[in-house]
Order: C-alpha cells, then sequence, then structure tokens
C-alpha cells in the first residue's frame, strides 16, 4: 500500500515570491526523499488546465495533482471558515497556514494536517500588510490552535514567539529553510547586473518589509563616499514609500536603487557584486535574502535580534539595530578586503548549513512520529 502526502501548493498557482520559491524547493526535495513505498501529491486551488500543466512540469516525479473546485481566494476563504472544500483527508502538509484546518481523526483514519509559519509580521507589525491578510493569518493560526497535528516553524526563535500568539503546545517543531538547491552567481553576473542598471559598489537591503529600513538608510548615509544601496523585492506600489524613508534617513537620491521582485540567477548575480548585506528588520520573519546571502558568501551585516543570531550565528557580523550601530558594523565590513574576504569565508562556512534535502527529510520524519 501507497502512502500519499499531499502538499499544499496554493502559492504556486498565483507565485507569490518567497512562499512559492519555498514551496516549490520544499516540493521537489520531498519527492526526491520520499521513503519506500511513499508518494508526493500536490493539493491546488481551481486553475487552468495550462497552469496546472505547467505545474506539474515544475515538480518532477510528482505523483499526481488534486485540484479543488474553487479559486484561490474562495478556497482561502472557505478553510478559513472551516470548510474542508476539496481536502479529503488524508496526510496533508503545507508550507503555509493554507490549509483545510477541520477535525479529523488522527489515531483512527490516519489523517494529519501540518501547517508552515515563517512570517509573523500579522502579528508583531499588522501596519506593514493589508489588513484583510492580517485578519486571514490571524485567524488561521487560531484553526490551527485547535486542529493542526503540527506546526513548523524554521527557527526557535520562531517557536518562542508563536507561542505568545496561539497554544501550540508541543506541536511546534522548527524545520528551516533554504536558498534554492543549486543556487550560486552565475557566470553572467556582471551582464545581469548591468541589464538591472546597477552601481559598481553598493550595500545590498531586502525592501520586502519596511522595519528597519530608516536605520539601514541612515547607516549607508554615514557611510559616504560613493556607496550606493540596492534595496530589491520592493512592490511597484511601495517604492515610493521607501524613496521617502531613504529621503528621510539622509540617503542621497542618487544614492538609492529600488528593485522589485528577482528571479534566482538574478539575486545571486545581486548578492555576487554586493560589497555588503545589510541586514536591518527585527521582525521575527525568516531571512531569505540572508540565507541566500550565506549560501553564496556575502557578506553579511545584520541586527542582532534573535532570528539573525540563531540563523547566521558566526557567518556574519550582528550588531546593534540602531542606525549608529549598524553604520559602524557596516564601516568595519568595508574597512578593508581583508575584512570583507573574512566575512565571505564565515558565510560561505555558515551557507552550508542549510538545505531542502535535509528539510524534507524532517518533514518526513515529522510525519511518520505523528
Amino acid at each position: 500500500m501507497t502512502t500519499t502526502l499531499r502538499v499544499v501548493l496554493d502559492a504556486l498557482v498565483q507565485p507569490a515570491g518567497d512562499l512559492a520559491e519555498a514551496s516549490r524547493e520544499l516540493t521537489t526535495a520531498l519527492v526526491r526523499t520520499a521513503p519506500s513505498g511513499c508518494e508526493v501529491a500536490a493539493l491546488v486551488p481551481a486553475a487552468p488546465d495550462e497552469a496546472v500543466a505547467e505545474l506539474r512540469g515544475q515538480l518532477p516525479g510528482i505523483a499526481r495533482i488534486d485540484t479543488a473546485p474553487l479559486g484561490r481566494r474562495e478556497l482561502a476563504a472557505s478553510w478559513q471558515l472551516g470548510i474542508a472544500t476539496g481536502a479529503g483527508g488524508g496526510m496533508i502538509h503545507s508550507p503555509s497556514l493554507m490549509a483545510p484546518l477541520v477535525r479529523h481523526d488522527r489515531a483512527y483514519d490516519h489523517d494529519q494536517t501540518v501547517v508552515t509559519v515563517w512570517d509573523l509580521t500579522p502579528w508583531e507589525a499588522p501596519d506593514e500588510l493589508p489588513r484583510g491578510s492580517v485578519m486571514w493569518h490571524k485567524a488561521m493560526l487560531k484553526r490551527a490552535a485547535k486542529h493542526a497535528d503540527a506546526v513548523v516553524v524554521p527557527t526557535h526563535a520562531h517557536a518562542e514567539r508563536l507561542a505568545e500568539f496561539a497554544k501550540l503546545g508541543d506541536r511546534i517543531r522548527v524545520i528551516a529553510g533554504a536558498a534554492p538547491a543549486g543556487f550560486a552567481v552565475p557566470t553572467d553576473e556582471v551582464g545581469r547586473r548591468r541589464a538591472l542598471e546597477l552601481p559598481a559598489q553598493y550595500v545590498l537591503i531586502d525592501g520586502g518589509r519596511r522595519d528597519g529600513l530608516d536605520a539601514a538608510f541612515a547607516a549607508a548615509a554615514r557611510a559616504g563616499g560613493d556607496l550606493a544601496v540596492v534595496v530589491t523585492d520592493v512592490t511597484e506600489e511601495g517604492a515610493a514609500a521607501v524613496a521617502d524613508i531613504a529621503s528621510a534617513a539622509g540617503l542621497p537620491e542618487a544614492h538609492l536603487h529600488v528593485r522589485g521582485r528577482l528571479d534566482a540567477a538574478d539575486r545571486a548575480a545581486v548578492l555576487g557584486g554586493a560589497a555588503t548585506v545589510l541586514a536591518s528588520s527585527t521582525l521575527t520573519v525568516f531571512p531569505w535574502l540572508v540565507v541566500e546571502a550565506l549560501a553564496v558568501g556575502a557578506p553579511v551585516v545584520a541586527a542582532a535580534c534573535e532570528v539573525h543570531r540563531e540563523v547566521i550565528v558566526d557567518g556574519g557580523l550582528l550588531v546593534d539595530a540602531s542606525g549608529d550601530a549598524l553604520a559602524a558594523g557596516l564601516a568595519q565590513a568595508l574597512g578593508s578586503d581583508a575584512a570583507r574576504a573574512r566575512l565571505a569565508v564565515l558565510a560561505g562556512d555558515r551557507g552550508r548549513a542549510f538545505s531542502w534535502l535535509g528539510a524534507a527529510e524532517r518533514v518526513w520524519q515529522l510525519h511518520a512520529e505523528l
């Protein structure tokens, strides 16, 4: 008898940045590490046939793709209300909170539902997100507290913080994410950076959240000289706000370069040209860009929050989250070629600790224990 683990892949039907990539990478790794007698299937919202066919092409080895009768938005609303539309029971693993969190029988029917929480922004900084998104996440966490067999988080810092928002007891499990498989600086990195119209020397910042941007811009402004700042993962709607924050922090307009979401190869090329990656946010969010920086050996200077302490360890320079401390850290990292080379080596060493294959093996182990 074959045991099927179904992975909720709503983010791949309508790709949504880091979550879509994480979902794809984890599912691919789950297929590769499936124990004997086990297979992996996908559970997705209703989508056009061509979208389902494209998804199948992205997931070699997937056993099948189960399509729910509702679109993504309607399915999210249905599951939020506790209506398990299109679920069908069995073992379900979701790379997010998007799951049919309803009462089920794990002991006799062998039904399991496991969800994942990468980002606590809806609870720590709700103003950063649309009100509807915040309400949905909070409602789904309440459902997870009632019905999830386990809740996966990427760090122990997440686990401790999440426990403040939901009574999950010993159901919280820590399984970190990783950079995409094969993530490396491409051979055409120079051409890619030229196509993105990037300056010769720059500090790289993740603009996916506004938290910490003011301190990061202030630190870069104090570094002086011709040092530019490249901010990635900024939505078109958010570009003006980022520019305003930079201006208020004293960063010259000519030194700011705002870019949107980049594909993996472009991100690797941008990381390959960065003098330093400056991670200033202290929110409990898995720092995808930092993990990718470690994977390619890019120097990292980061605010010393619990998440960064756990993810970076000794793979970068951890400093206080204030603008002055970040500026001092930036000056130290950029002070000499030797300092930058040392940070690059430390980053590369730490980057080897993260692997999607390792994460997948732990997911299989988790479901076996359940």
